[in-house]
């Protein structure tokens, strides 16, 4: 029995950016939880033609759809920008479009983990509810807890080490995908 896999999609156009960085420390801890894991940062995803410009898939295109086929779970991180999704992640998921016509489609029967980091609560909360609306459609189970990071307060410490508060949402994120993984839910 293959070891369960976990692909990580998310960040910026900034290298080491918040909300890759925060991506990067959840998929360490799926790892230490014995499952394999998958990244596409944001420079990664910046490689990604935008979605319907042309009908063939680029080569990132088709690295991308066949790690999320080939995944059992999920974990999409975004910043939130004016309250929705970044275009860079919000173009990766239009990717999915492409898994339409596969055994499991868009991210049917996946446990989908969320994180979302912004400069204010509100801008966390509509960008968070905009992720979650958007697993629903392509048919993924969103995990029940999503998490938040406020960029405005304090998330890391002097020495850029995240905070408790930080680390226990992203745990959390991470436990409840990987659980679902390994009881073979949803």
């Amino acid at each position: 029995m293959p070891v369960p896999l976990v692909v990580g999609i998310g960040g910026s156009n900034r290298p080491g950016s918040v909300t890759e960085r925060l991506l990067v420390h959840t998929l360490e801890i799926v790892s230490e939880r014995g499952l394999r894991t998958s990244l596409f940062d944001g420079a990664a995803l910046n490689h990604l033609a935008i979605y319907g410009s042309s009908s063939e898939r680029d080569p990132a295109s088709h690295e991308l759809l066949e790690a999320v086929a080939s995944a059992d779970a999920v974990i999409l991180a975004s910043p939130g920008y004016h309250g929705g999704l970044s275009g860079l992640v919000k173009n990766a998921i239009d990717h999915f479009e492409e898994l339409r016509d596969d055994p499991r489609p868009y991210l049917d029967g996946r446990a989908v983990g969320t994180i979302i980091s912004a400069a204010g609560w509100q801008a966390c909360g509509t960008a968070l509810v905009s992720l979650r609306s958007t697993i629903h459609s392509l048919r993924g189970w969103p995990t029940p807890f999503g998490a938040m990071i406020n960029s405005v307060e304090p998330y890391e410490d002097a020495n850029g080490v995240l905070t408790d508060r930080a680390v226990g949402g992203l745990r959390l994120v991470a436990e409840q995908v990987a659980g679902f993984v390994e009881r073979g839910r949803p």
